[in-house]
């Protein structure tokens, strides 16, 4: 029986960005958390999100779930995101 490997990596050629610019500080700052739907990710934002709040001064966090983890997120998540005028996203990933 032959045996099939498939590459998981995106090999679409991508016109080059320039990366976001980091925050000196995340004190007053709205943070969004995306949680990507796998176990035990909820647990994980709960804790990141007393965290933020209590050591680093964030003011606001916007919690979005997308519907599945095995897609990337829908427009209408993305949208959801930058309508919160979030200052910083961090992505959760769980098992």
């Amino acid at each position: 029986m032959p045996i099939t490997l498939v590459n998981p990596m995106d090999e679409t050629p991508h016109a080059k960005q320039e990366a976001a610019r980091r925050l000196a500080n995340l004190f007053g700052k709205t943070v969004g958390l995306l949680d990507i739907s796998k176990p035990g990710g909820s647990i994980f934002l709960n804790q990141l999100e007393r965290s933020l709040k209590q050591r680093y001064g964030v003011v606001r966090v916007v919690r979005i779930t997308k519907p599945t983890f095995t897609r990337r997120a829908p427009d209408e998540v993305i949208e959801e995101l930058l309508r919160s005028r979030c200052d910083a996203v961090i992505e959760a990933l769980a098992d």
